[in-house]
This record gives structure tokens, sequence and C-alpha cells, in this order.
């Protein structure tokens, strides 16, 4: 393990020819490679290159959906009791399921859950979705590494931040959760801190909805730049205050998503860090496949309120009561 560290930060190092520069340099050449991009016609280009994570509620799939009263007065079991599955996640069993698990901001720029949300499946899309997704299974390995850190990283990825950019913090908890190999798919796609004069022009190309987000991203990157910015403060651009508009009526709190593995799945945050998450397993289902698994990292919790975040899950619960027993017995 302190071999692959030290490899992964030999790694940063080659690939940030800034390494050992003060920030006031690094800053420069960053906004210089923003305005480069953005002069010659080509800040059209910035504007249609897609988000690092692209999951909107367009890609939910509604079809078989269940009411918030299916299973009402039932009492679930804890997920996390299941029989872990080699490839992370948790062996399914017939029955009914709850964990309250860690999970994170995908959509910088938008605010935080709010009562009477709908949160509904959906996939990871994107050009950052596997990336993202082994930054959330990996985590799992390494207890050590803070939530908060792993927020700003993904702030950072979101945001289209350069690996070669990122503050030495960012980089530490990169190559603490990602081997050298897949350092490397955080390349690609990134953009440079774009100074005030074009960040004008090119929110007045944008609609509101999408300008907030874009001057997130913008802001963002330059702080993930620095070396120096918190969590707090990368905190006060990635999530909006107040309260987004309307839910959506016919999207309530606690509708059911079906799976497209068969179960059924609900969402139900806690701000943006902690989201209690149900599944529903018929036995019918798992007579014909004895093999299901739950993976939180691979599905997105997505709202249908536009204004509010987009929650990456995870497979780690939180506060977890392992001297409690499952009451079924699983085959």
């Amino acid at each position: 393990m302190k071999k692959q560290l030290f490899l992964s930060i030999a790694f940063c190092m080659l690939l940030t020819p800034f390494a050992h520069a003060q920030f006031g340099s690094l800053g420069k050449a960053i906004l210089n490679k923003g305005s480069e991009m953005a002069s010659n016609g080509s800040l059209s280009k910035i504007l249609k290159q897609p988000q690092a994570i692209s999951t909107s509620f367009k890609d939910v799939d509604k079809t078989g959906s269940k009411p918030p009263s299916f299973l009402e007065g039932q009492t679930p079991q804890p997920l996390y009791l299941l029989p872990k599955a080699p490839l992370g996640g948790y062996k399914l069993c017939a029955g009914f399921y709850e964990m309250t698990n860690k999970s994170y901001c995908l959509h910088a720029g938008t605010r935080g859950p709010s009562s009477g949300d709908g949160y509904m499946l959906a996939p990871v899309l994107g050009p950052k979705s596997d990336v993202v997704i082994l930054i959330l299974k990996n985590a799992e390995k390494h207890p050590e590494v803070r939530q908060h850190d792993i927020q700003v990283l993904l702030w950072a990825i979101v945001a289209r931040t350069k690996l070669a950019d990122m503050g030495t913090g960012i980089k530490l908890t990169a190559t603490t959760l990602l081997s050298p190999q897949e350092l490397l798919m955080l390349e690609g796609g990134a953009l440079g801190v774009l100074p005030a004069s074009v960040m004008d022009k090119a929110k007045g190309e944008l609609p509101p909805a999408v300008q907030a987000v874009f001057e997130a991203e913008n802001n963002i990157r330059k702080l993930a730049s620095s070396g120096t910015s918190s969590y707090e403060e990368m905190e006060k651009y990635a999530i909006l205050a107040g309260i987004a508009p309307q839910p959506d009526p016919e999207v309530p709190s606690g509708i059911w998503s079906l799976h497209p593995d068969g179960y059924y799945v609900r969402y139900f945050p806690q701000g943006y860090s902690i989201t209690r998450v149900q599944v529903y397993v018929p036995k019918e289902l798992i007579d014909t496949k004895p093999d299901l698994v739950y993976d939180g990292p691979k599905g997105i919790a997505c709202p249908a309120n536009v204004g509010s975040q987009r929650l990456a899950q995870t497979n780690e619960p939180l506060h977890p009561d392992y001297t409690k027993k499952l009451t079924i017995i699983c085959k």
C-alpha cells in the first residue's frame, strides 16, 4: 500500500510541471490556459463540452415505479448485515432492507435536498462516471480518508479540474484512492480557470439555471488549484443557499424506483452527505436471479426538482449496529 501511494504521488508530480512553484505562477498559468481556451472562437466549444457527470432526471426510467405507500407498515432489516459481494456491494436476499449511508454531491451550483423532494434511481453518466464510481468504491477500503476530503475531490472532478492543476491536498486524496493507472482517468475534458471577462461573455450565452452551475464550477476550479482552499470554502460555491423551486407533485418523496435488475429502491436524503436507502427484493425475483447485488455507487439518487443536488451513493453505512441480527435466512 505504501509503495502504491509513493508511486501515485511521484506520478502526480511528473504530471505537474509547477510542482515546486508558488501558487502565484501556477495560478497565472491556469488563468492563461483558460483565456487561451476561450479565445479564437473557442468559447462555444467550452460551452458545448459535456459535464463531467451528466446524469439528469431525463435519464430516470420511471417504468414500474411504486408510490410511497408501497410496503407501508412493514419494518426493514439492516441492509449492511447482508453478505458482502466480492466486487463490492451486498448480496441480496428476498425481503425489505434499509441502510443510512454516506452520500456525495455531484452537481455544483445547485441547492441541497429540500423537504418533499422526490428522488429516483438514475445511472451514473458522463465522461468521468467510471472514475467517480471507482473513488466511491475504493473509499470503503480507506476509512482513514475523511468524507469531506473525498467530497472536495469529487467537486474538483465535477468542476472539470485537471489532475495536474489540483492542489496538493486534493492530489493526496486522489492518490490514496486511485492507482497510477486509474489516475490517468482524471485527465482529459478539463478546463482552466476562466477570467471574469470570459465568464461574463459565457454567462450571456447560457440560460440562468445553467449560469449558476457554470460559474460555481469555475470558482471551484480556482479553489482546487490554489492548494489552500478548505472544504467550507468550496461548499459555499457548490451548494447554493435557499430553497429550490417547488417539488414535482408527480414524483413525491419516498417514491420507489424499479432497478434494471428487478428489485426496488428508494432514497431519503438528509442533506447531501447522508442518505437513507431502502431496498425491496421480491421472493419470486430471487427464485429466478439468485446472484443479485445492491452496489450503491453504480446508481445516483436523482431529484425530479432540477434545482436540487443529485447524490452519489455508497456502500458505507453510518453508525451500523452489528449486534443486530437478520430475521430472515439467506441462502
